[in-house]
């Protein structure tokens, strides 16, 4: 069941969800649940995700019934309904995370359901692309300004949300590193600048003159997130390259790389800003310089 959000690309904020016109069939998220968001700080992206995905698990029990009173078998009842419509495991866990918001945190009642299962977790190894075929995706992308988009995606393994976030003040070329703050988490670190990024990235600013923002949109402003995917894809359309490529299909890249070029995982870890090794450790399992000393049977 779908409610009243919004599906479009345009920014929203909690007010705007807060101050939805309100329709007489649907129950909305209470007040204390938008205040606990804004108090804790929460990434609006985060709350984009639980506002809407609780609502649809209040409203999806008749109006009559108040979530307090709803019970661990009720909730599990929303989850078995989710997994028939197949809904997928990402949107599961959003729906968990979104519940267990409001009980546990909104409402101060720590593992209140604490027997909820989640879906099996999918061992899938990230999707990389060569070199080769990252150079040939700069070298075939004329618009400047996105060549360096791509280029600084891969060389410094930023996310998408991470590159939009970055300010001019951010390139530092005397200390050749790149800052990247609010990343996942709420956690800010430090990525390489190359002599290469920073020669275009001077270029770059000499031709479009960015304000505050270092990539902004034709009016200023920050660049937006749909522009950025449509950059990439475009640029491996023109480099000839058969698989969908993504922002983070090169961060995948840029990680791999690194290990494959013999980087310590350990730097991989804090470059990339993931809080355990065992996510970056991924990367040794799609490394290539790992199979290539192994002789083939057939060979």
């Amino acid at each position: 069941m779908n409610g009243p959000v919004n599906e479009g690309n345009e920014i929203l904020s909690v007010d705007d969800y807060r101050n939805r016109i309100p329709r007489n069939d649907w129950k909305y998220c209470p007040e204390e649940f938008y205040q606990k968001l804004e108090i804790r700080k929460y990434a609006f992206n985060t709350a984009r995700v639980y506002i809407p995905m609780f609502e649809r698990y209040i409203n999806y029990f008749p109006a009559n019934r108040n979530p307090m009173e709803l019970s661990e078998m009720d909730v599990k009842k929303y989850l078995q309904n989710l997994v028939i419509q197949k809904k997928s495991d990402s949107y599961i866990n959003q729906s968990i995370n979104a519940i267990k918001f409001y009980y546990e945190v909104v409402k101060e009642m720590p593992n209140r359901f604490y027997d909820i299962d989640r879906p099996m977790k999918r061992e899938k190894l990230p999707v990389v692309i060569s070199k080769q075929d990252v150079m040939k995706m700069i070298g075939a992308t004329r618009n400047f300004k996105h060549r360096c988009i791509i280029s600084l995606l891969y060389s410094t393994g930023v996310r998408r949300g991470e590159l939009l976030n970055l300010k001019l003040e951010d390139i530092d070329s005397q200390r050749m590193t790149v800052f990247v703050r609010d990343g996942k988490g709420g956690k800010d670190r430090y990525t390489l600048l190359g002599e290469k990024m920073l020669t275009d990235l001077r270029e770059y600013y000499t031709i479009y003159k960015p304000a505050i923002w270092l990539f902004e949109g034709q009016n200023g402003g920050q660049y937006s997130g749909s522009s950025v995917e449509n950059v990439v894809k475009d640029a491996a359309k023109n480099a000839g390259i058969k698989k969908k490529v993504t922002p983070h299909m090169l961060r995948h890249s840029f990680g791999t790389h690194l290990l494959e070029s013999g980087t310590d995982l350990r730097y991989i870890q804090t470059l990339m800003g993931h809080n355990s090794s065992r996510t970056t450790e991924i990367y040794t399992h799609v490394a290539s310089n790992a199979l290539s000393g192994i002789k083939n049977l057939l060979d």
